[in-house]
């Protein structure tokens, strides 16, 4: 089994705490303050208040037998900093590190961190995505350039068939899936015909989605908004 430990206990570490807990693995949450430990306690493996930029109480939490190592410390930028760089002398193999910025990023991929995130800019890049596009419910990058879009079926395609509405060939996007009440039609067929409440998983890159749900919009009489 996989073993977690969370330097930092705000909302992000805590959330990623628990989720990586109810995933089936052993996660040790550490924060400096006594709150957010005390609210953690029994809801992930272990809890454990302590200075985290100490090297001697990071042996002593026996940290280099764990896998990855997740460093979400606040706004606290040295602190944040010298965890990632005690965890990278340790020898811990994977060290995820939040960023609150640029400059933090920088630093923090110096020291040692293996990967860096930036919560913040990445929900506001991505709610942002999600805006351009009319219908739109929720928007994930496949691979560069490329997207997946969760949105309710345009109304110009209602009681249509797939093969009749010839997305592909009008506009390069695929549907790959189709949410119907509670269940998924995965590969949905030529013949499927989509209906009023669907919710579709459309497939394409920007460009070709953009196009794909702005004149969906205008032949609703949307306008493209």
């Amino acid at each position: 089994m996989r073993q977690f430990c969370v330097f930092g206990l705000g909302i992000f570490g805590k959330n990623i705490a628990l989720a990586l807990y109810q995933q089936g693995f052993m996660v040790l949450g550490v924060d400096i303050e006594e709150a957010p430990v005390r609210d953690l306690a029994g809801k992930v493996t272990e809890v454990v208040q302590a200075d985290t930029t100490d090297e001697k109480v990071l042996e002593a939490l026996g940290i280099r037998n764990f896998d990855v190592a997740i460093v979400s410390i606040g706004n606290d930028i040295q602190s944040s900093v010298l965890t990632t760089l005690a965890l990278k002398d340790m020898g811990v193999p994977f060290i995820i590190a939040r960023s609150i910025n640029e400059n933090h990023g920088k630093i923090l991929k110096k020291v040692g961190a293996d990967r860096v995130i930036f919560p913040e800019y990445d929900m506001a890049l991505k709610v942002a995505k999600t805006l351009a596009f009319p219908n739109a419910i929720r928007t994930e990058e496949l691979f560069p350039g490329y997207n997946i879009i969760e949105a309710k079926l345009p109304a110009t395609l209602w009681n249509s068939t797939l093969s009749k509405s010839q997305l592909r060939t009008r506009f390069g996007v695929t549907i790959l899936a189709i949410k119907r009440n509670e269940e998924f039609i995965v590969s949905p067929a030529a013949s499927e015909t989509l209906l009023k409440d669907d919710i579709v998983y459309v497939l394409g890159d920007e460009q070709q989605l953009k196009k794909f749900f702005k004149e969906m919009a205008v032949e609703h009489g949307e306008n493209g908004a």
